[in-house]
Protein backbone atom coordinates (compact mmCIF):
# COMPACT_ATOMS: atom_id res chain seq x y z
CA UNK A 1 0.00 0.00 0.00
CA UNK A 2 1.34 3.45 -0.93
CA UNK A 3 2.17 5.94 1.79
CA UNK A 4 1.35 9.14 -0.15
CA UNK A 5 -1.51 11.02 1.52
CA UNK A 6 -1.66 13.86 -0.99
CA UNK A 7 0.46 16.25 -3.03
CA UNK A 8 0.88 19.90 -3.94
CA UNK A 9 2.28 20.45 -7.46
CA UNK A 10 3.66 23.79 -8.64
CA UNK A 11 3.84 23.71 -12.45
CA UNK A 12 5.36 26.16 -14.89
CA UNK A 13 3.49 27.13 -18.05
CA UNK A 14 4.35 25.69 -21.45
CA UNK A 15 5.94 27.32 -24.49
CA UNK A 16 4.66 30.73 -25.62
CA UNK A 17 5.42 33.58 -28.01
CA UNK A 18 8.03 36.24 -27.20
CA UNK A 19 7.61 37.77 -23.76
CA UNK A 20 9.26 40.98 -22.58
CA UNK A 21 9.66 42.05 -18.96
CA UNK A 22 10.84 45.55 -18.03
CA UNK A 23 14.26 44.99 -16.40
CA UNK A 24 13.61 47.60 -13.69
CA UNK A 25 9.99 46.88 -12.71
CA UNK A 26 9.22 43.49 -14.34
CA UNK A 27 6.05 44.90 -15.88
CA UNK A 28 5.40 42.59 -18.80
CA UNK A 29 4.21 42.52 -22.39
CA UNK A 30 1.42 40.45 -23.92
CA UNK A 31 2.15 36.88 -24.96
CA UNK A 32 0.18 33.91 -26.28
CA UNK A 33 0.26 30.14 -25.96
CA UNK A 34 1.57 27.98 -28.77
CA UNK A 35 0.52 24.50 -29.82
CA UNK A 36 3.89 23.30 -28.53
CA UNK A 37 3.20 24.90 -25.15
CA UNK A 38 -0.16 23.27 -24.54
CA UNK A 39 1.23 19.94 -25.77
CA UNK A 40 4.02 20.23 -23.18
CA UNK A 41 1.52 20.94 -20.41
CA UNK A 42 -0.74 18.10 -21.54
CA UNK A 43 2.27 15.78 -21.44
CA UNK A 44 3.01 16.95 -17.89
CA UNK A 45 -0.60 16.25 -16.90
CA UNK A 46 -0.37 12.71 -18.27
CA UNK A 47 2.88 12.22 -16.37
CA UNK A 48 1.31 13.41 -13.11
CA UNK A 49 -1.63 11.08 -13.69
CA UNK A 50 0.68 8.09 -14.12
CA UNK A 51 2.60 9.14 -11.01
CA UNK A 52 -0.22 9.82 -8.57
CA UNK A 53 -3.32 8.15 -10.02
CA UNK A 54 -2.03 4.79 -11.23
CA UNK A 55 -2.34 1.94 -8.73
CA UNK A 56 0.97 0.51 -9.98
CA UNK A 57 2.89 3.68 -9.09
CA UNK A 58 4.83 3.86 -5.78
CA UNK A 59 3.43 7.38 -5.36
CA UNK A 60 -0.22 6.39 -5.92
CA UNK A 61 -2.70 8.36 -3.80
CA UNK A 62 -4.82 5.42 -2.69
CA UNK A 63 -8.02 7.09 -1.49
CA UNK A 64 -8.39 9.53 -4.37
CA UNK A 65 -10.99 9.20 -7.13
CA UNK A 66 -9.02 8.93 -10.35
CA UNK A 67 -11.48 8.19 -13.17
CA UNK A 68 -13.92 11.06 -12.69
CA UNK A 69 -12.57 14.14 -10.95
CA UNK A 70 -13.94 14.93 -7.50
CA UNK A 71 -13.65 18.70 -7.15
CA UNK A 72 -13.56 18.39 -3.38
CA UNK A 73 -10.34 16.39 -3.67
CA UNK A 74 -8.71 18.38 -6.48
CA UNK A 75 -8.18 22.15 -6.47
CA UNK A 76 -6.45 24.22 -9.14
CA UNK A 77 -4.99 27.73 -8.92
CA UNK A 78 -3.66 29.64 -11.94
CA UNK A 79 -1.79 32.92 -12.00
CA UNK A 80 -3.70 35.66 -13.84
CA UNK A 81 -1.05 38.40 -13.96
CA UNK A 82 1.91 38.64 -16.36
CA UNK A 83 1.77 35.56 -18.56
CA UNK A 84 -1.72 34.89 -17.22
CA UNK A 85 -3.39 33.92 -20.50
CA UNK A 86 -0.63 31.42 -21.26
CA UNK A 87 -0.67 30.07 -17.71
CA UNK A 88 -4.44 29.55 -17.82
CA UNK A 89 -4.14 27.71 -21.15
CA UNK A 90 -1.38 25.56 -19.68
CA UNK A 91 -3.54 24.70 -16.68
CA UNK A 92 -6.40 23.62 -18.94
CA UNK A 93 -4.06 21.49 -21.08
CA UNK A 94 -2.45 19.91 -18.01
CA UNK A 95 -5.87 19.01 -16.61
CA UNK A 96 -6.79 17.37 -19.92
CA UNK A 97 -3.85 15.03 -19.38
CA UNK A 98 -4.51 14.62 -15.66
CA UNK A 99 -8.20 13.80 -16.10
CA UNK A 100 -8.72 12.72 -19.72
CA UNK A 101 -12.20 12.41 -21.26
CA UNK A 102 -14.18 9.54 -19.80
CA UNK A 103 -17.49 8.19 -21.22
CA UNK A 104 -18.58 7.68 -17.62
CA UNK A 105 -18.90 11.46 -17.38
CA UNK A 106 -22.60 11.30 -18.16
CA UNK A 107 -26.01 12.10 -16.76
CA UNK A 108 -29.39 10.34 -17.03
CA UNK A 109 -32.26 12.78 -17.38
CA UNK A 110 -35.76 12.42 -15.97
CA UNK A 111 -37.00 11.11 -19.34
CA UNK A 112 -34.30 8.40 -19.14
CA UNK A 113 -32.16 10.03 -21.83
CA UNK A 114 -28.41 9.54 -21.27
CA UNK A 115 -26.19 12.51 -22.13
CA UNK A 116 -22.38 12.14 -22.27
CA UNK A 117 -20.23 15.25 -21.85
CA UNK A 118 -18.75 16.63 -25.11
CA UNK A 119 -15.58 15.26 -26.66
CA UNK A 120 -16.21 11.76 -25.38
CA UNK A 121 -16.76 12.72 -21.77
CA UNK A 122 -14.51 15.78 -21.37
CA UNK A 123 -13.97 16.65 -17.71
CA UNK A 124 -14.37 20.31 -16.80
CA UNK A 125 -12.18 20.93 -13.76
CA UNK A 126 -12.70 24.35 -12.10
CA UNK A 127 -9.67 26.67 -12.18
CA UNK A 128 -9.37 29.50 -9.66
CA UNK A 129 -7.48 32.38 -11.25
CA UNK A 130 -5.30 34.41 -8.88
CA UNK A 131 -5.46 38.08 -9.87
CA UNK A 132 -2.64 40.18 -8.36
CA UNK A 133 -5.13 43.00 -7.78
CA UNK A 134 -6.79 40.87 -5.11
CA UNK A 135 -4.19 38.25 -4.19
CA UNK A 136 -0.43 38.78 -4.36
CA UNK A 137 0.53 35.15 -3.79
CA UNK A 138 1.61 34.43 -7.39
CA UNK A 139 2.90 37.81 -8.58
CA UNK A 140 4.08 39.82 -5.55
CA UNK A 141 6.98 41.63 -7.23
CA UNK A 142 4.85 44.00 -9.35
CA UNK A 143 4.24 47.47 -7.82
CA UNK A 144 6.46 46.59 -4.88
CA UNK A 145 8.86 49.50 -4.16
CA UNK A 146 11.13 47.40 -1.95
CA UNK A 147 11.53 44.79 -4.70
CA UNK A 148 12.30 47.47 -7.29
CA UNK A 149 15.01 48.74 -4.96
CA UNK A 150 16.30 45.19 -4.67
CA UNK A 151 16.54 45.00 -8.47
CA UNK A 152 18.47 48.28 -8.51
CA UNK A 153 20.82 46.97 -5.83
CA UNK A 154 21.51 43.81 -7.85
CA UNK A 155 22.36 45.85 -10.96
CA UNK A 156 24.71 48.15 -9.02
CA UNK A 157 26.52 45.32 -7.23
CA UNK A 158 30.18 44.66 -8.02
CA UNK A 159 29.40 41.02 -8.89
CA UNK A 160 26.76 41.96 -11.47
CA UNK A 161 29.05 44.56 -13.04
CA UNK A 162 31.87 42.04 -13.26
CA UNK A 163 29.62 39.46 -14.98
CA UNK A 164 28.32 42.15 -17.33
CA UNK A 165 31.86 43.11 -18.29
CA UNK A 166 32.78 39.48 -18.91
CA UNK A 167 29.67 39.09 -21.05
CA UNK A 168 30.70 41.94 -23.36
CA UNK A 169 31.97 39.71 -26.22
CA UNK A 170 28.77 37.66 -26.16
CA UNK A 171 26.49 40.67 -26.36
CA UNK A 172 28.64 42.09 -29.14
CA UNK A 173 28.24 38.88 -31.15
CA UNK A 174 24.50 38.66 -30.39
CA UNK A 175 23.74 42.19 -31.60
CA UNK A 176 23.15 41.03 -35.18
CA UNK A 177 20.53 38.50 -34.01
CA UNK A 178 18.27 40.67 -31.85
CA UNK A 179 17.42 43.42 -34.37
CA UNK A 180 17.79 46.60 -32.35
CA UNK A 181 16.98 45.22 -28.90
CA UNK A 182 19.29 46.42 -26.11
CA UNK A 183 22.21 44.01 -25.68
CA UNK A 184 23.05 44.36 -21.99
CA UNK A 185 23.00 41.97 -19.07
CA UNK A 186 20.18 43.99 -17.48
CA UNK A 187 18.01 43.52 -20.53
CA UNK A 188 18.51 39.77 -20.94
CA UNK A 189 17.81 38.78 -24.55
CA UNK A 190 17.47 35.04 -24.05
CA UNK A 191 13.69 34.99 -24.35
CA UNK A 192 13.76 36.53 -27.82
CA UNK A 193 16.61 34.32 -29.06
CA UNK A 194 15.01 31.17 -27.65
CA UNK A 195 11.57 31.95 -29.07
CA UNK A 196 12.91 32.68 -32.54
CA UNK A 197 15.13 29.61 -32.43
CA UNK A 198 12.09 27.43 -31.67
CA UNK A 199 9.63 28.94 -34.14
CA UNK A 200 11.62 30.57 -36.96
CA UNK A 201 13.38 28.07 -39.22
CA UNK A 202 15.47 30.70 -41.04
CA UNK A 203 16.58 32.23 -37.74
CA UNK A 204 17.44 28.83 -36.26
CA UNK A 205 19.64 27.94 -39.24
CA UNK A 206 21.40 31.30 -39.11
CA UNK A 207 22.03 31.51 -35.35
CA UNK A 208 25.57 30.69 -34.23
CA UNK A 209 25.50 27.36 -32.32
CA UNK A 210 26.97 28.71 -29.07
CA UNK A 211 24.86 31.84 -28.74
CA UNK A 212 21.68 30.14 -27.51
CA UNK A 213 23.40 28.36 -24.61
CA UNK A 214 25.38 31.47 -23.70
CA UNK A 215 22.19 33.53 -23.71
CA UNK A 216 20.51 31.01 -21.43
CA UNK A 217 23.48 31.01 -19.07
CA UNK A 218 23.41 34.78 -18.65
CA UNK A 219 19.61 34.75 -18.30
CA UNK A 220 19.91 32.12 -15.57
CA UNK A 221 22.41 34.30 -13.70
CA UNK A 222 20.20 37.37 -14.12
CA UNK A 223 16.95 35.79 -12.91
CA UNK A 224 18.64 33.87 -10.10
CA UNK A 225 20.16 37.12 -8.81
CA UNK A 226 16.83 38.96 -8.96
CA UNK A 227 14.59 36.26 -7.44
CA UNK A 228 16.81 35.11 -4.58
CA UNK A 229 18.32 36.55 -1.44
CA UNK A 230 21.14 35.75 0.98
CA UNK A 231 18.58 35.75 3.78
CA UNK A 232 15.56 33.43 3.81
CA UNK A 233 13.24 36.31 4.66
CA UNK A 234 14.94 38.76 2.29
CA UNK A 235 13.01 40.78 -0.29
CA UNK A 236 14.69 38.85 -3.12
CA UNK A 237 12.80 35.74 -2.03
CA UNK A 238 9.45 37.54 -2.24
CA UNK A 239 8.10 35.17 -4.94
CA UNK A 240 8.74 32.20 -2.67
CA UNK A 241 7.49 33.85 0.51
CA UNK A 242 4.04 34.62 -0.90
CA UNK A 243 3.46 31.20 -2.46
CA UNK A 244 4.75 29.56 0.72
CA UNK A 245 1.47 30.27 2.51
CA UNK A 246 -0.35 28.18 -0.12
CA UNK A 247 2.21 25.39 0.24
CA UNK A 248 1.92 25.19 4.03
CA UNK A 249 -1.85 25.60 4.12
CA UNK A 250 -2.43 22.86 1.53
CA UNK A 251 -0.11 20.41 3.34
CA UNK A 252 -1.94 21.03 6.60
CA UNK A 253 -5.28 20.49 4.88
CA UNK A 254 -4.11 17.23 3.32
CA UNK A 255 -2.87 16.04 6.72
CA UNK A 256 -6.23 16.76 8.36
CA UNK A 257 -8.49 13.70 8.05
CA UNK A 258 -11.64 15.81 7.93
CA UNK A 259 -10.54 17.73 4.81
CA UNK A 260 -11.08 15.97 1.45
CA UNK A 261 -8.27 17.86 -0.36
CA UNK A 262 -5.66 15.48 -1.77
CA UNK A 263 -4.27 17.18 -4.89
CA UNK A 264 -3.57 20.89 -5.33
CA UNK A 265 -2.16 22.21 -8.60
CA UNK A 266 -0.67 25.71 -8.75
CA UNK A 267 0.01 26.73 -12.36
CA UNK A 268 2.36 29.71 -12.43
CA UNK A 269 5.49 31.26 -13.94
CA UNK A 270 9.15 30.49 -13.22
CA UNK A 271 9.92 33.01 -10.46
CA UNK A 272 8.62 31.09 -7.38
CA UNK A 273 10.72 28.05 -8.32
CA UNK A 274 13.96 30.02 -8.00
CA UNK A 275 13.02 31.57 -4.65
CA UNK A 276 11.81 28.30 -3.14
CA UNK A 277 14.99 26.47 -4.20
CA UNK A 278 16.97 29.06 -2.25
CA UNK A 279 14.65 29.27 0.76
CA UNK A 280 14.65 25.48 1.22
CA UNK A 281 18.46 25.39 0.78
CA UNK A 282 18.18 23.00 -2.15
CA UNK A 283 20.66 25.15 -4.11
CA UNK A 284 23.51 24.33 -1.70
CA UNK A 285 23.59 20.68 -2.71
CA UNK A 286 22.26 21.21 -6.24
CA UNK A 287 23.70 24.41 -7.78
CA UNK A 288 22.23 23.48 -11.18
CA UNK A 289 18.83 24.56 -9.82
CA UNK A 290 19.98 28.19 -9.72
CA UNK A 291 18.25 29.37 -12.88
CA UNK A 292 15.09 29.42 -14.96
CA UNK A 293 13.23 26.09 -14.98
CA UNK A 294 12.23 24.84 -18.42
CA UNK A 295 8.69 25.03 -19.77
CA UNK A 296 6.25 22.59 -18.15
CA UNK A 297 8.52 21.95 -15.16
CA UNK A 298 6.94 20.69 -11.95
CA UNK A 299 7.85 20.96 -8.26
CA UNK A 300 5.98 18.49 -6.04
CA UNK A 301 5.55 18.45 -2.26
CA UNK A 302 4.32 14.99 -1.30
CA UNK A 303 2.86 14.42 2.15
CA UNK A 304 3.78 10.87 3.16
CA UNK A 305 2.88 8.65 6.06
CA UNK A 306 5.91 7.83 8.20
CA UNK A 307 7.18 4.24 8.33
CA UNK A 308 6.20 2.19 11.44
CA UNK A 309 6.53 2.82 14.30
CA UNK A 310 6.79 6.49 13.25
CA UNK A 311 3.51 8.34 13.79
CA UNK A 312 4.58 11.57 12.08
CA UNK A 313 3.97 12.60 8.49
CA UNK A 314 6.90 13.45 6.23
CA UNK A 315 7.41 15.68 3.19
CA UNK A 316 9.23 14.51 0.08
CA UNK A 317 10.23 17.17 -2.45
CA UNK A 318 10.49 16.24 -6.13
CA UNK A 319 11.38 18.32 -9.17
CA UNK A 320 11.06 17.62 -12.88
CA UNK A 321 12.82 20.12 -15.16
CA UNK A 322 10.80 20.26 -18.37
CA UNK A 323 9.13 17.45 -20.26
CA UNK A 324 12.08 15.07 -20.34
CA UNK A 325 12.91 12.49 -17.73
CA UNK A 326 11.24 11.64 -14.44
CA UNK A 327 10.88 13.30 -11.06
CA UNK A 328 14.10 13.60 -9.09
CA UNK A 329 14.01 13.73 -5.28
CA UNK A 330 15.65 16.66 -3.51
CA UNK A 331 16.08 17.35 0.20
CA UNK A 332 15.44 20.53 2.19
CA UNK A 333 17.66 22.15 4.83
CA UNK A 334 20.56 19.75 4.38
CA UNK A 335 18.57 16.60 5.16
CA UNK A 336 19.58 13.38 3.46
CA UNK A 337 16.05 11.99 3.42
CA UNK A 338 12.42 13.11 3.73
CA UNK A 339 11.84 15.84 6.29
CA UNK A 340 9.22 15.60 9.04
CA UNK A 341 6.25 17.82 8.21
CA UNK A 342 6.39 19.41 11.67
CA UNK A 343 10.04 20.39 11.22
CA UNK A 344 9.44 21.66 7.68
CA UNK A 345 6.62 23.91 8.85
CA UNK A 346 8.51 25.07 11.94
CA UNK A 347 11.60 26.09 9.96
CA UNK A 348 9.83 28.02 7.22
CA UNK A 349 6.40 29.24 8.37
CA UNK A 350 7.64 32.52 9.89
CA UNK A 351 8.82 33.66 6.46
CA UNK A 352 5.48 33.12 4.71
CA UNK A 353 3.51 36.18 3.63
CA UNK A 354 -0.16 35.36 4.10
CA UNK A 355 -2.10 38.60 3.61
CA UNK A 356 -2.28 41.73 1.50
CA UNK A 357 -1.50 43.84 4.56
CA UNK A 358 1.64 41.83 5.28
CA UNK A 359 2.70 42.10 1.63
CA UNK A 360 2.23 45.87 1.78
CA UNK A 361 4.38 46.10 4.90
CA UNK A 362 7.17 44.04 3.30
CA UNK A 363 7.00 46.12 0.13
CA UNK A 364 6.86 49.43 2.02
CA UNK A 365 3.62 50.03 0.18
CA UNK A 366 0.14 51.09 1.27
CA UNK A 367 -3.11 49.19 0.91
CA UNK A 368 -4.77 52.49 -0.08
CA UNK A 369 -2.63 52.83 -3.19
CA UNK A 370 -3.69 51.72 -6.65
CA UNK A 371 -0.96 49.07 -6.66
CA UNK A 372 -3.10 46.98 -4.32
CA UNK A 373 -5.99 47.15 -6.74
CA UNK A 374 -8.02 50.34 -6.96
CA UNK A 375 -11.03 48.39 -8.15
CA UNK A 376 -10.99 46.37 -4.96
CA UNK A 377 -10.74 49.51 -2.84
CA UNK A 378 -13.65 51.16 -4.63
CA UNK A 379 -15.76 48.04 -4.19
CA UNK A 380 -15.08 48.10 -0.45
CA UNK A 381 -16.10 51.76 -0.22
CA UNK A 382 -19.33 51.23 -2.14
CA UNK A 383 -20.15 48.21 -0.01
CA UNK A 384 -19.68 50.27 3.15
CA UNK A 385 -22.03 52.98 1.86
CA UNK A 386 -24.66 50.46 0.82
CA UNK A 387 -24.44 48.77 4.21
CA UNK A 388 -24.91 52.09 5.99
CA UNK A 389 -27.97 52.98 3.92
CA UNK A 390 -29.46 49.52 4.46
CA UNK A 391 -28.95 49.67 8.23
CA UNK A 392 -30.51 53.15 8.36
CA UNK A 393 -33.54 51.86 6.46
CA UNK A 394 -33.87 48.92 8.82
CA UNK A 395 -33.68 51.28 11.79
CA UNK A 396 -36.56 53.40 10.44
CA UNK A 397 -38.57 50.25 9.71
CA UNK A 398 -38.07 48.90 13.23
CA UNK A 399 -39.21 52.24 14.73
CA UNK A 400 -42.34 52.14 12.59
CA UNK A 401 -43.18 48.57 13.63
CA UNK A 402 -42.64 49.32 17.33
CA UNK A 403 -44.96 52.31 17.08
CA UNK A 404 -47.68 50.26 15.38
CA UNK A 405 -47.39 47.49 17.95
CA UNK A 406 -47.73 49.97 20.80
CA UNK A 407 -50.96 51.32 19.33
CA UNK A 408 -52.34 47.81 18.95
CA UNK A 409 -51.37 46.62 22.41
CA UNK A 410 -54.75 47.45 23.97
CA UNK A 411 -56.62 45.37 21.41
CA UNK A 412 -54.67 42.18 22.12
CA UNK A 413 -56.69 39.22 23.51
CA UNK A 414 -54.93 36.29 25.20
CA UNK A 415 -56.30 32.82 24.54
CA UNK A 416 -56.10 29.86 26.89
CA UNK A 417 -52.85 28.82 25.25
CA UNK A 418 -50.30 31.48 26.16
CA UNK A 419 -48.29 30.72 23.05
CA UNK A 420 -51.13 31.84 20.74
CA UNK A 421 -52.43 35.37 20.38
CA UNK A 422 -54.63 37.18 17.91
CA UNK A 423 -55.52 40.77 17.15
CA UNK A 424 -59.21 41.72 16.91
CA UNK A 425 -60.02 44.92 15.10
CA UNK A 426 -62.91 46.10 13.13
CA UNK A 427 -62.04 45.90 9.46
CA UNK A 428 -61.43 49.62 9.24
CA UNK A 429 -59.18 49.58 12.31
CA UNK A 430 -56.55 47.11 11.09
CA UNK A 431 -53.23 48.88 11.38
CA UNK A 432 -51.74 49.47 7.96
CA UNK A 433 -48.12 48.51 8.33
CA UNK A 434 -47.66 48.96 4.62
CA UNK A 435 -44.41 47.89 2.91
CA UNK A 436 -40.92 49.18 3.32
CA UNK A 437 -40.32 51.90 0.73
CA UNK A 438 -37.64 49.94 -1.12
CA UNK A 439 -38.06 52.05 -4.24
CA UNK A 440 -36.64 55.00 -2.34
CA UNK A 441 -33.72 52.89 -1.07
CA UNK A 442 -33.02 51.44 -4.52
CA UNK A 443 -33.08 54.93 -5.98
CA UNK A 444 -30.54 56.06 -3.41
CA UNK A 445 -28.34 53.04 -4.07
CA UNK A 446 -28.41 53.54 -7.82
CA UNK A 447 -27.20 57.12 -7.38
CA UNK A 448 -24.16 55.75 -5.57
CA UNK A 449 -23.13 53.96 -8.71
Amino acid sequence: MTDVLGVLVIARNGDRTEYYQDPKTYESSYTESTALGVAQSHQLGSFLRSTYMSSSSPSYIANMKTDLVDTHEVHVHAKAGGEGTVIFDSAVALLQGLFPPNPANRIVLANETTVIAPLGGYQYVPIETIDPGNDRSLEPWINCPAFEQHISNVYSSSEFKAIEKAAGPFFGAARDYVFGRPTTLQNAIYDYISTEHSHNKTYAHRLLPTLLEQARGFANYHENAIFSDKHVGGIGNLAGRTILHTVLNSLQRIAFNGDPLQFLLVETSYQPFISLFHMLEMIKENPELAGIPSYASALAFELRRGPPPEDRDFIRIKFKNGTRGDFETYHAFGHKSDIAATEFIYRIENYAISSQKQWAAVCSSSLDEDSIGSQNAISSTVFAILAAVFLFGMFILSKFIKSARAKAQNARIRLADDEVSQLHFPQSQYPNFGTFPTSVLVSCLCKLY
